[in-house]
């Protein structure tokens, strides 16, 4: 599925790639539209609406950070994700496949949408940021991943060559905004949340597990 040998740098997305999209997914499709009602004393409707407010952010930098929405709802969203950090985990064999990278030599990055608060939160449950070499946030960059200008500034930051890189991530806009850059080898993931059904990806080839990539390299 990817030559190796034409690869010099891996970029993995965190959530849906890494690890398993059901703990976010649960969080704010579940979680906080409950305890925003219940914490503001309002009724469904209200926790409706605002779940509305939070999916038109999605895919802008202020969508992926807890910092803004905790001022826009007035909520301590860290401390309201800790209530069901339990469900944070790696999905299927991702660790194996960080383990397998590092006994190769392509460089490693971890390339997210997750603000720096919410890297606070996952790294030291998941020892993530002891599997890979480097780690850039949208924030970092100060522009989403779904945009192009995320693309330049992160060659900018890296070094690396987009012909000779590797992206894996289990959003579709993100791929495309890669493919345009020029990067290379793109993968999505089938089932980002392990809770819901497998996704359809019409433009790129998707894996179910890493296991499909790690062949014996010379």
């Amino acid at each position: 599925m990817i030559d190796w040998s034409s690869v010099d740098t891996v970029l993995l997305d965190m959530d849906g790639t890494l690890l398993d999209l059901h703990f976010d997914s649960h969080f704010w499709l579940e979680h906080l539209p409950k305890r925003y009602r219940e914490l503001h004393k309002l009724d469904e409707a209200a926790s409706e609406a605002m779940l509305s407010r939070v999916m038109e952010q999605y895919g802008t930098l202020d969508g992926y950070s807890l910092e803004y929405w905790s001022r826009e709802l007035d909520l301590d969203i860290v401390a309201l994700k800790k209530e069901v950090a339990h469900l944070i985990g790696f999905r299927q064999d991702a660790r194996d496949f960080l383990l397998w990278l590092r006994e190769q030599h392509p460089r490693v990055v971890l390339a997210t949408n997750a603000d720096r608060r919410g890297l606070a939160l996952k790294l030291p449950m998941t020892g993530l940021d002891e599997l890979v070499d480097d780690i850039v946030s949208s924030e970092d960059i100060g522009h989403p991943k779904e945009a192009a200008e995320f693309w330049l500034l992160l060659e900018e930051r890296l070094g690396f060559d987009p012909t000779r890189t590797l992206l894996i991530d289990d959003n579709v806009r993100v791929l495309e905004a890669a493919r345009e850059h020029g990067i290379r080898h793109l993968l999505g993931i089938l089932q980002p949340n392990s809770q819901s059904p497998r996704k359809v990806f019409a433009e790129f080839v998707a894996l179910d597990r890493f296991a499909e990539t790690m062949v014996k390299l010379p």
